[in-house]
């Protein structure tokens, strides 16, 4: 698995989770402040498709996972 598809995975995640803990009609709704975790995730992603910085992809990197390039 490369950096580049684990970070659409945890952002994915993050969303779908954050959604369902901010959205009232959700049965998992615990608080509206929540969906501020959605719209901080959609900023990080908007701003990284800008200046490829992404702080989970070098930490990713850190922790030895190889990035689409290198792995082959």
């Amino acid at each position: 698995m490369t950096t580049e598809r684990l970070v659409r995975i945890f952002a994915g995640a993050f969303i779908l989770v954050s959604l369902g803990l901010g959205v009232p009609g959700s049965p998992l709704f615990v608080n509206p402040n929540f969906l501020w975790l959605t719209a901080f995730v959609g900023a990080n992603l908007l701003q990284s498709g800008f200046s490829r910085f992404c702080p989970l992809e070098i930490v990713l990197r850190k922790l030895g996972v190889k990035s689409a390039g290198q792995a082959a």
